[in-house]
């Protein structure tokens, strides 16, 4: 099955399951724009926690361990902006939801918390969209271009690079200074991942099972 047909059945099974919600029947518009704002909220979120929880802790370990390590940065390269990107436009569209149905004049204290929280994950995944994410891309073809002149680069994990590196000054100074980019990226992904699981701890006490 294509992307498309997923798409589509994906958006199928999210219609039938308005039509025949509770709210569709005998209630006032307002009702409906505020669940179809909470039904937003809530897939948004979703997704942005879900992408981040497996990039950051299982998808991109998987692959570090696997692939050798230039198709590895080459495959980061490609996914990182994307990941970014809809993690970025499900955080901004999480905090027009939640804005809209906590005023800030009338927000209580907590509502208010939450909201920073889901500004800061916006705010960390612009940065990493565009600040960090370009520089580190850019450090990684550099030294790329530097491993291939020492037929390094093929092999899987970071070993032959710091044999090489111990006798390759240009070599060691490049990986200090990925090191410290790819830090602050990493740094900005973990506080942004930060902030959703602690809206996360707000949304599961607002559930009664």
């Amino acid at each position: 099955m294509g992307w498309l047909s997923r798409f589509l059945a994906a958006i199928a099974f999210f219609a039938i399951g308005v039509l025949f919600s509770p709210e569709t029947f005998g209630s006032k518009s307002v009702t409906h724009l505020s669940a179809y704002l909470k039904l937003a909220h809530l897939l948004c979120f979703s997704t942005a926690f879900g992408s981040a929880l497996w990039v950051t802790f299982i998808g991109g370990i998987i692959m570090f361990k696997n692939l050798p390590r230039h198709q590895f940065g080459n495959l980061q390269s490609k996914m990182f902006p994307a990941y970014f990107l809809l993690v970025g436009v499900c955080c901004a569209i999480s905090v027009a939801a939640f804005g809209y149905l906590h005023p800030w004049k009338s927000a209580s204290t907590a509502e208010k918390y939450q909201l920073g929280f889901l500004l800061s994950s916006f705010a960390f995944n612009l940065t990493n969209l565009f600040v960090f994410t370009p520089m580190t891309i850019e450090m990684m073809k550099q030294r790329h271009k530097v491993e291939r002149e020492e037929n390094i680069g093929t092999e899987v994990g970071w070993s032959k690079n710091r044999e090489v590196a111990k006798a390759n000054p240009k070599l060691a100074a490049m990986n200090k200074k990925f090191g410290m980019i790819h830090g602050l990226s990493s740094l900005a992904n973990i506080m942004s991942f930060g902030s959703l699981a602690m809206h996360s701890w707000y949304l599961a006490g607002k559930i009664n099972l």
